[in-house]
């Protein structure tokens, strides 16, 4: 078996979420707990800090994550979806797991697993577990797939969890109250383990407060006691931030979301230390400032061109395309800006009538799809924005849709590539953005 055998084994014999949806999501651990025990419970020889939540578990993940090995840890991180190849889902210090264990990891256990028919999901957690340990990782930053309490990562006993934000998202899944939704994301709160909630609401403060009492889990509400004091956004790819401890905090992840995910790191960063990790104040700076191109993080308000700036993000449900359509208004409003252009494409099961809603109406539309099988075909997505008051035209890829607004589009003109995952992971992968190691 070579890479592309054992990739293709993972990609088919096992149901895959971005592809099939609900269809993939197994509810329960058993499948999880017993490929656990036949690898050996690796999770269990290191440290790990658990991340869930609606949006800015990525962006969280991966800037602790670069906190840790600028601290001088040996950092794992397991993260998901991957943009463009599956290897981003598992990093040790920023560097993908190797090939070869991927297709070891498959051999080695693929008799074991062919009759317990688990999800995509399940064997990629425990391939990370492995991993890790195999690579003795003095910690690792572990990101839910999906919910909490339910999700396969939840076998962990980590030493911190970090729950970021609670908004409408799998609701088919998850439940459809913002109540409901935190319950299961609360299910990772274990028995005395501190827990940090970035953002909460009347709705959803109650259901944190009641699981931490259950379980004797200290709890802090980072959104309470907020350590920014102002920001200023320098450019697309920067922002500087003051803040209580840290004056011109500079950071590469310049979305206007980021604010708070910026609180709920600083917040987790001061627990860590409380706890006996040494995170100096050069740790935070530099995990902040190069977080990208420590972690290979791409896709969150990412620059792919000045001229014309051309900016792509992940965002891809009402809760988070608020801060991003936000940011396009403002932009768009410069003195001298020309013409915004988003190319834009959602996945079928997300909330499409309401994130069209919010949307600037100003901008030149490129309606398009990605390459997997949830995607909102093109047509559909195009009727019913310009019943929005939306204005543009289908396009049947993502590239084909991005390379007519680049052709369409001035210097002064701003691009923006969204709505979906699938739809930035189709163009980075088509530009070559993120190169395998």
């Amino acid at each position: 078996m070579d890479y592309g055998e054992a990739l293709d084994w993972l990609m088919t014999q096992t149901p895959l979420f971005q592809n099939t949806g609900s269809k993939a999501y197994k509810e329960g651990l058993e499948n999880t707990l017993l490929i656990d025990s036949h690898t050996g419970h690796p999770h269990k020889l290191y440290p790990t800090i658990h991340i869930a939540g609606t949006n800015g578990k990525g962006s969280v993940a991966h800037t602790l994550a670069a906190i840790l090995q600028a601290s001088g840890l040996r950092t794992g991180l397991y993260t998901s979806p991957h943009l463009v190849d599956f290897r981003e889902r598992i990093k040790v210090d920023g560097t993908p797991v190797s090939k070869e264990f991927v297709v070891k990891f498959i051999e080695n256990n693929q008799t074991f697993l062919q009759p317990l028919s688990p999800s995509f999901f399940e064997v990629t957690t425990a391939m990370a577990f492995s991993w890790f340990a195999n690579q003795e990782v003095d910690v690792a930053v572990i990101e839910t797939g999906l919910g909490g309490r339910l999700d396969c990562t939840n076998i962990i006993t980590p030493i911190l969890s970090i729950i970021t934000n609670i908004g409408y998202d799998h609701m088919q899944l998850l439940g459809d109250t913002l109540s409901k939704i935190a319950a299961e994301k609360a299910g990772i709160i274990k028995t005395q383990v501190p827990v940090v909630i970035g953002e909460h609401c009347a709705e959803t403060d109650g259901v944190f407060r009641e699981k931490a009492a259950q379980v004797d889990s200290p709890i802090v509400f980072a959104q309470d006691n907020c350590k920014i004091i102002s920001q200023k956004h320098i450019n697309p790819s920067l922002v500087v931030y003051d803040t209580v401890n840290y004056p011109g905090l500079k950071s590469c992840l310049a979305g206007y979301c980021q604010s708070n995910n910026v609180n709920t790191i600083l917040t987790a960063t001061d627990i860590l230390a409380r706890s006996g990790f040494r995170i100096t104040e050069q740790d935070i700076r530099k995990g902040f400032s190069d977080v990208c191109r420590m972690t290979g993080l791409a896709g969150r308000w990412q620059t792919l061109s000045e001229s014309p700036l051309t900016i792509c993000d992940t965002g891809h449900n009402s809760h988070g395309f608020r801060y991003i359509a936000q940011q396009l208004r403002e932009m768009s409003s410069a003195p001298g800006f020309g013409t915004l252009r988003i190319v834009f494409g959602m996945a079928g099961d997300k909330d499409i009538p309401h994130v069209l809603e919010m949307i600037p109406c100003n901008a030149v539309y490129y309606f398009t799809q990605a390459s997997v099988k949830r995607a909102a075909d093109a047509g559909k997505l195009k009727s019913e924005a310009i019943a929005a008051g939306l204005h543009g035209e289908a396009f049947s890829t993502v590239r084909e849709a991005y390379d007519k607004a680049l052709s369409d589009s001035c210097p002064n003109d701003l691009i923006f590539v969204g709505g979906s995952t699938f739809v930035v992971a189709d163009l980075l992968s088509s530009m070559k953005m993120i190169p395998s190691n």
